[in-house]
């Protein structure tokens, strides 16, 4: 069941002259992770901020089409009940702290607050979230006197905290280290795993790669290509629309034009070790089937072993029996 529904939807901003938006249409059903990539400027934050009501309550412009959240247009919307169901992480981590609390801990509280949730929901609630991103050492800082990998990890706490269905969450880590990187994709995931809709804009292809169920591909404010994770990331067309594709992928082909495929294109580490392994388990056994054909001892050799009753496997040509076969 799609939650959120974009029909021919086209938007533009305030005084300019090209949509930023151009007839989109896409269903983003409960409970899937989603990855956004492509050019800059490709219109992949408007899109966030049409699927978070930002667009048509804050940012006014002309929207035209349509943009069902949860089966309600999003004209119809109020904002603090989208907000209180679609948390929304901005790119610049500067523009999401509030600048009027003291400490990190009020300001990741403060969504609850508005909420109304108790007290020791809300203390219980914050100190788990600061702990899973690992900032606990700083709840009693300043939040606009951190750094900025500090503040984009201060401002993702202070949504996931408040435990909404769909986090649309718009390059996450481009301020955080490595580390930092992967600290944040392990709590995406584990925020997949208890069924939240997740819509993601980032750059990191690999981690992409890694986590999302689908993906679209934004150019010029339209979706160039979108489908199943591994069937657009090892798509080399995806190249010519701005986006990249992750080092296994790449990986994948150039062993295709060498002359050396694998089974298929891999786009994660662990999928490209296992297909190389895989061929070269392939290849060594062809080594040893024309060695072994090549003189009649061989040959008889290897047809015993490769009979219904017995499985191929070359190591055993060499000083070694075939196991019998069963009793008829």
């Amino acid at each position: 069941m799609a939650f959120i529904e974009l029909k021919n939807a086209t938007y533009k901003y305030p005084y300019t002259k090209e949509p930023a938006l151009k007839d989109v249409s896409y269903s983003f059903e409960k409970g899937k992770f989603y990855g956004i990539i492509g050019e800059n400027g490709g219109g992949k934050t408007t899109l966030c901020n049409l699927m978070r009501g930002l667009i048509p309550h804050f940012y006014l412009g002309k929207l035209t089409g349509e943009a069902i959240i949860d089966g309600v247009d999003v004209r119809e919307w109020d904002t603090a009940e989208i907000s209180a169901q679609i948390g929304y992480v901005f790119q610049n981590p500067f523009t999401q702290i509030s600048g009027i609390k003291e400490t990190v801990f009020e300001e990741v509280a403060m969504g609850l607050e508005n909420l109304g949730v108790p007290k020791d929901e809300i203390l219980d609630r914050v100190c788990q979230v600061c702990r899973q991103l690992k900032i606990e050492d700083l709840i009693k800082n300043n939040p606009n006197e951190l750094s900025g990998g500090q503040r984009q990890r201060v401002a993702f706490a202070s949504i996931i905290v408040m435990d909404p269905e769909t986090l649309i969450i718009d390059e996450p880590t481009s301020q955080l280290d490595p580390e930092g990187t992967e600290d944040v994709f392990e709590i995406i995931h584990t925020l997949k795993g208890r069924g939240k809709t997740l819509v993601l804009v980032e750059h990191k292809i690999d981690l992409i790669a890694e986590y999302c169920d689908e993906i679209l591909v934004m150019q010029h404010g339209s979706i160039a290509a979108s489908g199943p994770t591994k069937k657009i990331l090892s798509d080399l067309s995806v190249l010519d629309k701005g986006a990249m594709l992750p080092g296994a992928a790449i990986f994948g082909h150039e062993m295709q034009r060498a002359g050396k495929p694998l089974r298929e294109i891999p786009i994660t580490v662990d999928e490209a070790a296992a297909l190389v392994a895989e061929r070269g388990k392939a290849e060594w056994q062809s080594r040893l089937k024309t060695r072994a054909l090549a003189t009649p001892t061989g040959l008889r050799r290897w047809r015993t072993l490769t009979s219904p009753y017995s499985p191929a496997s070359g190591w055993r040509l060499w000083g070694r029996t075939a196991p019998a076969r069963p009793p008829a």
